[in-house]
């Protein structure tokens, strides 16, 4: 029998167990901004956790076991938050569980949250962040505003949290890893896609649909539901939405027109003509849709959506130009699967129709690389080259058979390697094609500035 989850309004002070992973952080930025007492333990520093102490959240970087300060060790007062990625032995942990403090996972305390506000989640296999940074600009745009935990950092908050105390709507990630989007109560819902993930958890596509079907069903009665036309879910007076497809809002004529990214939105009572989106990317004027489908129903006028889509400026790690000039590009992207891959190389060859393409990617998970083995071969084989680095393991152990180096013999490109990520960054930086993409979740993100130095060189 499950435990009832308390209130938040019981607590005053929030201690964290990781604290400096994106969503973690957002949760602490939330609860300083509360006026709450917010430190936390993490295994290193980082950018994000000295821009978290730089607020005045307190953060050490050492396992105090026991000796947590004393201000944290009211048991009444104090809810702990911890991630799943932390040691199961980290002696802060332990001591928290020995003494019974009211000690709970993100996804439940974002479940806390969205009980106590208009949540608005975000879910599907890809587009989660950048759709729900677009939503929570529209939103904060308009009169409405919100709070908004995003899982990574938008460049037009340059954060990962977007904070106002007076409105009623919260935008939240609604993650399918774990299950965790089953802890939340949204009062409507996106959902971008419902393409198979995360097997390793679910251990089936059927598993992993009903996942989504149960989550759709938390949605509050006088609520709404904004799909993705071919996602798998179902709410009767689902609002559908999609590109060049029959749905409630389509758009068409996607195009790169005098440096302005456009298309054509179909509403169910307008035509609105060249919209324009401050970022690139078919994929992205998709989710922009999706957004445009939610902020109509929520009153949101037409100026104030175009106004925000216009002046949006993206998110870190989602096509984010390092280098962008007419002789040389370099493009970083977090896609992960090949769903995302072909999205990326398509707006690619939108974009640039005459570039040759070198495309760095990282595989994701020995799991997932297995899973989706031919797909990720047929979307990498349509780069002009292909450079693979070791698979990025993440939580699991390898499987046997599965290696960068197997997917390399079935990728059919002209030019091919397997590079480690030094091999990879001066080989770029002595190539002669003129764009280059690197490409992963893992931690590919560290040969991001090396390799533009490289290039710009």
């Amino acid at each position: 029998m499950k435990i009832a989850t308390p209130h938040i309004s019981q607590f005053d002070r929030a201690y964290f167990l990781g604290v400096g992973g994106i969503g973690m952080s957002a949760l602490a930025r939330y609860f300083n901004n509360l006026g709450w007492k917010v430190a936390g333990y993490d295994k290193t520093p980082s950018s994000l956790t000295q821009k978290l102490q730089e607020e005045g959240i307190e953060i050490h970087f050492e396992d105090f076991g026991p000796s947590i300060p004393e201000y944290f060790q009211n048991i009444e007062k104090t809810l702990f938050i911890y991630t799943p990625a932390i040691p199961k032995n980290l002696g802060e942990l332990l001591h928290v569980k020995h003494k019974q403090f009211a000690l709970h996972k993100r996804s439940e305390v974002l479940g806390m949250i969205t009980r106590s506000s208009k949540a608005i989640g975000v879910a599907g296999t890809h587009g989660k962040t950048t759709t729900s940074a677009i939503l929570a600009h529209i939103l904060n745009t308009s009169e409405l505003k919100c709070n908004a935990f995003l899982g990574g950092i938008a460049t037009n908050f340059q954060s990962n949290f977007v904070s106002s105390k007076d409105s009623e709507y919260t935008v939240v990630e609604a993650d399918e890893f774990d299950r965790s989007f089953l802890e939340l109560t949204p009062f409507a819902s996106i959902v971008t896609s419902t393409d198979a993930d995360h097997l390793d958890i679910y251990s089936s596509e059927r598993n992993f649909l009903d996942g989504f079907q149960s989550y759709v069903d938390l949605i509050v009665e006088d609520g709404f539901l904004i799909k993705q036309v071919h996602a798998k879910v179902n709410r009767e007076n689902a609002i559908t939405y999609g590109i060049d497809c029959k749905a409630n809002y389509t758009g068409s004529n996607v195009r790169f027109s005098e440096g302005k990214f456009l298309f054509d939105v179909q509403t169910p009572k307008s035509l609105w003509k060249s919209v324009e989106l401050g970022i690139p990317g078919i994929h992205n004027a998709e989710n922009a849709i999706a957004c445009i489908a939610t902020s109509i129903q929520l009153g949101i006028s037409e100026d104030i959506i175009r106004l925000a889509l216009q002046t949006f400026l993206g998110v870190k790690r989602r096509f984010e130009y390092h280098i962008r000039t007419e002789n040389l590009v370099y493009i970083d992207d977090y896609a992960h699967h090949p769903t995302e891959l072909d999205a990326l190389i398509s707006s690619t060859q939108l974009l640039y129709p005459n570039k040759k393409v070198t495309g760095v990617f990282q595989p994701h998970l020995f799991s997932r690389t297995r899973d989706f083995f031919d797909d990720f071969a047929t979307q990498l084989s349509r780069l002009d080259e292909v450079i693979l680095l070791p698979i990025y393991p993440a939580r699991e152990e390898p499987i046997s058979g599965i290696t960068s180096d197997a997917l390399l013999e079935k990728i059919n490109c002209e030019s091919k390697h397997l590079f480690s990520p030094n091999e990879a960054i001066e080989y770029c930086s002595k190539s002669e094609n003129d764009l280059f993409i690197t490409i992963g979740a893992g931690d590919i993100d560290r040969i991001i500035e090396p390799m533009a130095k490289k290039l710009r060189r």
